[in-house]
This record gives C-alpha cells, structure tokens and sequence, in this order.
C-alpha cells in the first residue's frame, strides 16, 4: 500500500465500521447476524496471512521478517477463529473456554511481540537522530513508560482483570486461560505504545508501525470484553463486541502492505519536525484513569485497593516526569546562554588569533575617545602595526606558514601590553593596539613591541625573522572633539610614513601645518551648529520662455582658515567617509530652509539631502529632493516606498543628472518621482542633431508620464535654443547665473521681475 491508496483504504474502515454497526442490530436474525459476523473476523485474519506473506517475499532484511511473525501470529489467530465458529455456528456450544481456539488466539501476542521489536531494529536511524538533546533521555523513556504501563494496568484492571481474579472459575485451568488474555495483550500493547511514542517522525517506517499499534490496541479491547463475559458467565457475544476481531486484523493488514518509499538522499538535511503524539502520548492513559476514577465516585463505587495503589504510584510517576522535565529545560537553557556567548565572542574575535577584531576594536576606541571627550582626560594612545613583506612568508611557506607566523605574532604582542589594554587584528598582517590609563612613554612601549617582534618566529621548524612598521598616535588633550576615524586615519598615515622612511621603524603622527584640511573635524566641532568657514550659495532655475528665475538649488561651499577653497567634491567625500554624511545633510537641508524663508522669496528649493531627512514644516511644498545618480540605488522597491512618503508629506522628489551615472529608463519606470534633471552631458552641442533627437524623446517620455524635466549645465545660447526646440521649459546653468549667496541671487531676481 503507497500513499495513493490511503483513501482506499480509510474507506475500506469506514464500510467496514459500518457493517459492523448494522451487523450488531441483526435486523436479518440473530444466527445470520453470527454468521456475518464470524466471517468477518475470518476475512479480516486471513487477508493478513496472504498479504503478510506475499509482502514479505518482495521485501530484503528485517522488513522481511517482522512481516513474517506478524503473518505466522495471524494464521494462527485464524484457526482459532475456525475454531470458535465452529464451536459457535455448527457445534452449538455457546463459549466454550478452554478451547483449542484459546491456543490460536494466544499464539498472536508470542508472535506480535517480536515482530515489534524487529521493527523497531529495521527502522533507520541517521547519524543526526542517534544523538538526543535531553541529558535524561534513557530515564525520561523508562518513567514515560512506567506511566503508560500503570495507567494501562489500572484500565485493564477495571474493564476485565479484576473481575477475572475475583472470579471464581471452575478450575484453575480456566482462570488461568482467562487471565491470559489481558495479561498478554497489557504487555504488547504497552510496548506498541512506547514505540509509538518514542519513534521519530520522519523515520520512513513510523506508518507501518502506527498501523499495527491501531490494530494491536483494538484487538486488546474486545480481548479485554471477551475475558469480561467469560468471568461473569456470559453465553454470547453481541457482533458490536467483536468490532476489535474485525478493525484489528484490517488495520494489521494495512501496517503489513505499507511500503514506504526510499528515503532521498536530500531528505537527510530536512528539520526534524515535532510530533506531538510524542509529547501527548504517555499522558492520554492518565487522563482516561482520571476521569475513570472520576466516574466511579460520582456512581458511589469507589476505586478498589489496587486501583488507589497503582493510580498513586502513577502520580508519583508523572511528578518525577515533570521534575526531569524541568531540569532538561534548565540545562537546554545553560546550553543556549553559552551558545550565545560563543556566538558573541565569534562575531567579536578574529578566529585565527583569537584576538578582538575591527567591529570590537572600533567599539572600544569609539568608548574610549568619548570618555576622554566627556572629561575622563584618561591617557590614550593608538599604535598600528603591519608586518613588513609578510608576502614572502606566505610564498615561502604557503598560507598555513603565514597563519602560524600571524598567531606567534598575536602571542607575542599581548605579552607586551596589560590585561586591560586592547589588541586586535585588523585584517591581513595589520594589527591595532588600544593603550589606556596611567602609561609610560608610548615611545618606550611601541619600543618593546619592536623588540618582542624582532625575535626569531619558529615557522615549520624554521626561524624566520619579523619587521613591522608602527604608526603611533597621542592624541592631544587641547584638541576638541577628535574622532576615532580621525586616530586610525592618523596612525594609519604614519605606519605608511615609516615604511616610506625604509620599514621596521615606528613613526610618532605629529600635526603639520601642509597636512590637508579636516572637513570632519571642523563639522564635529560645530556640534550641530554652522561649522566655521562653511556657507551656501544658491543658482537659479528659471523658465526659459522669459529667463525668470522659479526656482533655487541650494549648494554647500567650504573655505579654511587659510582661504583655501575646497571642492564639494573633496569635503563631501571626507564628510561621507568619516561617517557624517547624515549630519552634512541635515545642515545643508535646515541652513537652506532657513535662509529662503529669511529671504522671504517665493521660489521652489532643491536640496542634495539624504531623502530620509526634512526640513521645516513651512516649506514643504516648496521643496524638492533631489536624488544623485552618481551611485546606483540597490533596491528600487525601498526606494519607490520612500519616495512616496515623501511626496505624501508635500515633499517633491528629482532624479538629478538623469543621462549620466546609474540612470535608465528602468530606474525612470520603477521610481515615482516629480522630475527629472538633464545631465549636462546631454546639452553640450558637441553632436547637435543627435542631442536634440535624444532630448525631444526624454522630454516627450516625461510629459507622458506627468514628470517635469529641467535641462542642466546650460552655459550658451545655442545650448538653451536646442533645449527649448526639444520642448523644455526650465533650465539651469551659467547662462542664467552662476552659485552665489542669497543676497546676490535676491537682486538677480528682482531686477529679472
């Protein structure tokens, strides 16, 4: 039987269950009604011999054997059934016991009972399952199956064993002929349970066994109905009592067909899934004594002597379970917590040395430059320290060579430090040493770290000598607000410095006057406020058909202290790299907001900010971001939604040199924005006819989908005139004037008015 046939079979039950119902009101007479029912039994037992057998011959090793037994116990319980019916239809003696039938009957459990456990061996068991995550999983089966069996034993004891020990059988014979059946049927059914319930769920032959466990079980309880009327003197069994002799051999029939297919081999790396029978299971038979129990007091019959014993022991049992239960999640808990450390100390250690690596050394400056800036005036010195030509290491001795040698080297610069100072390795042969407190001169100890290096590093039974070159850093308390970007760069720069001067040296960073200007430092000392030097200046966008200006885009300007003019270009950059493009933005966005409202202009702003910031309420519907395709957008989607969420606070967005960069029509289609700005690129006239073919077509693309286009980088008139023939309409460059600061622009435009 495959899974294709399972609704065959359930239908089989239900047919099977519903003849059974009809059969028991013999509507036909009470001797057909036997007949029937005798037959059934019969068929259902014997078509678990054929099957049996004939499933065995097609299938190799344990599969083979357990199918086998299983089949030899239902002959067996076959020719009892013969037995019976003939004692029963031709013979006419009512129920006969002893008989030759009860040696048939009971030869099923003596083969039923290896059977389960050859099945159980023939199961297979992955490398991954052999290990189970509960440090008491051995006692946790043994009490889980000591629950099950007490509480089976209480239920027997109530339903037939009890009323067959105080029995009084005319021999002993007879009562021993009786007892068997429960006796036998307690024992193979509390092992198919325990089975069941400690099986895994994605073993490939859990099906065979949950069917013959589903048989097994109802067998037992007509078993447990037949010893019943034997020891209370009954002459008949209704058909009703026998629905076990019928379901039970149907469904060990369908246990015997069942042939799972091959475990594939991409199975084995599936997640085990939770089978909660196996959880539930052992406590569905306490239950069932509970309300067992429940039923008896409230009829006035209180549980007997054996009943009260068995049933406390099993409540001892389930609070020994439950003990063990709570001990196994505190120790999965521990295992968990120190999983997390492991994790923690991985994602914060270099795994070659065991040193801190970047994102840890990072933290620990980032700590200890604010302490220092909140007024700790803790001594603080930064070294970084690169191997010189490590490279031949590793062509000399391979890569392993190189790791040994880079370990020895982590070794041997711990040794140099104290326990509380910071060694960390940076990548590759670099190498970063946080020293804080109390020091000596940093001189002496980047000195000891040269001296330790020098030694000779045994590699693969060969000395090998080291040179570094170091970068030594002190910061200067009369410095404000240095950063920890600004100490690495600094350090980084002067072990480049030493290894210029001929390598294996240490340069201290000293300030210099010729060094370039810091954009970063000058906006941290600002401290949100306007950093010194730093100014706005505003071009114009006008409509070309008179050349009023109708709009402004605000541009960031920085000049030293010296008078120097640096580009955007270099400021901005030094801005992003330093980590404060965000802060850069936010001054560009307010600084640009306030002024145009300062000025009292009604002119539309566009601003080069990040698209998560905004400026005053005031001038949202007269601002426009606009977006640089200078680099390329990595998620279309994200960016669509955050634009629209812009645009729903009156925010405008522009696609800014559109033609150059990253830009396409696809970046067109997928982001909603209001407007695009034509690269200058695009303007130039260098091949005027094919300009204005590729202009009039972006500017008829636009129109069509409701988006506006300003034509950048306009410096002459025939550039103006071959963007006007194109069909813009607005347009900026230096045509029209070039950046100046507001107060400029504001005479520009209203001398224009």
């Amino acid at each position: 039987m495959t899974v294709r046939r399972y609704p065959v079979a359930i239908a089989l039950v239900f047919v099977t269950a519903a003849l059974i119902l009809s059969n028991g009101f013999a509507f036909w007479g009470d001797t057909v009604a036997l007949w029937i029912d005798d037959a059934m039994q019969l068929s259902a037992g014997l078509s678990g011999v054929v099957c049996g057998f004939l499933v065995a011959r097609r299938v190799p090793g344990h599969q083979r054997w357990w199918r086998v037994l299983v089949a030899t116990g239902m002959a067996g319980w076959s020719l009892g059934q013969c037995v019976w019916s003939w004692y029963q239809l031709i013979d006419g003696r009512g129920l006969p016991s002893p008989s030759l039938a009860d040696v048939g009957y009971l030869s099923f459990p003596l083969f039923a009972l290896p059977a389960l456990f050859v099945l159980a061996h023939a199961r297979s068991r992955p490398e991954r399952e052999r290990w189970q995550p509960a440090q008491w999983f051995g006692v946790a089966v043994v009490l889980d199956g000591l629950v099950v069996t007490g509480s089976l034993f209480i239920l027997t004891w109530t339903a037939a064993l009890g009323q067959v020990v105080r029995a009084t059988g005319p021999d002993a014979l007879t009562w021993a002929v009786a007892i068997a059946y429960p006796l036998t049927d307690l024992v193979v059914v509390v092992v198919a349970v325990l089975l069941v319930v400690f099986d895994r769920v994605d073993r490939p032959y859990r099906a065979n066994l949950l069917l013959a466990a589903v048989g097994i079980v109802a067998l037992a309880c007509s078993d447990s109905v037949f010893a019943y009327l034997v020891s209370i003197g009954a002459e008949s069994m209704k058909p009703w009592s026998d629905a076990g002799f019928v379901l039970g051999p149907l469904f060990i029939t369908f246990a015997l067909l069942f042939t799972p297919r091959a475990r594939r081999h991409d199975d084995a790396g599936q997640a085990v899934g939770v089978d909660w029978w196996q959880v539930a299971l052992p406590y569905l038979p306490v239950t069932a004594v509970a309300l067992l129990i429940t039923v008896q007091l409230l009829a006035g019959a209180g549980p007997d002597g054996v009943e009260v014993s068995v049933g406390v022991l099993v409540v001892f049992l389930v609070l020994a379970r439950q003990l063990l239960s709570l001990l196994d999640n505190r120790l999965l808990l521990r295992r968990v917590y120190e999983g997390q450390l492991q994790l923690t100390h991985q994602a914060y250690h270099d795994p070659l040395t065991g040193l801190a690596n970047r994102a840890l050394f990072a933290d620990r400056l980032d700590r200890a430059v604010e302490q220092a800036a909140d007024g700790g005036h803790r001594a603080l010195v930064l070294i970084f320290v690169d191997l010189d030509d490590f490279k031949e290491v590793n062509d000399r001795f391979g890569h392993a060579g190189g790791d040994v040698l880079l370990h020895a080297v982590a070794q041997r610069l711990l040794s140099c430090v104290r326990a509380g100072d910071t060694v960390a390795r940076l990548g590759g042969d670099e190498f970063a040493i946080l020293l804080e407190g109390e020091l000596d001169a940093p001189q002496a100890v980047a000195d000891r770290i040269q001296s330790a290096l020098r030694r000779p590093f045994a590699v693969h039974g060969t000395l090998v000598p080291v040179r570094a070159s170091m970068g030594l850093v002190v910061p200067d308390p009369a410095e404000p607000l240095v950063t920890s970007d600004v100490l690495l760069g600094r350090a980084d720069s002067s072990m480049y410095a030493g290894k210029r001067l001929g390598k294996d040296t240490t340069v201290v960073y000293h300030p210099s006057p010729d060094s370039p200007p810091d954009f970063p430092s000058a906006l941290r000392r600002a401290d949100g406020g306007l950093p010194e030097g730093f100014a706005l200046v505003f071009q114009p966008i006008v409509r070309l058909a008179d050349e009023t200006p109708v709009a402004v885009e605000a541009l960031a300007r920085w000049t030293t202290r010296d008078g120097t003019a640096v580009s955007p270009e270099t400021f901005v950059r030094a801005a992003e790299g330093a980590g404060l493009g965000a802060e850069l933005d936010a001054l560009v966005l307010d600084l640009a907001c306030r002024e145009i409202t300062a000025a009292g202009l009604d002119l539309t702003v566009h601003v080069n900010v990040c698209a998560s910031r905004l400026g005053a309420a005031a001038l949202e519907e007269r601002l426009i971001v606009e977006i640089t395709e200078t680099v390329p957008v990595p998620d279309l989607a994200a960016g669509a939604a955050a634009i629209r969420r812009l645009q729903a606070l009156g925010v405008r967005v522009a696609l800014d040199d559109f033609g150059a960069g990253y830009s396409s029509l696809t970046v067109l289609h997928a982001l909603p924005v209001d407007l695009i700005k034509l690269d200058r690129a695009l303007t130039t006239g260098v091949q005027p006819d094919r300009d204005a073919a590729l202009c009039r077509s972006l500017v008829g693309l636009c129109a069509d989908l409701d988006v506006a286009v300003v034509a950048e980088g306009i410096e002459t008139a025939e550039q103006a005139e071959l963007v006007v023939r194109a069909g813009c309409t607005t347009a900026q460059g230096y045509r029209f004037g070039r950046p100046a600061p507001l107060s400029q622009l504001r005479l520009s435009t209203l001398s224009a008015g």
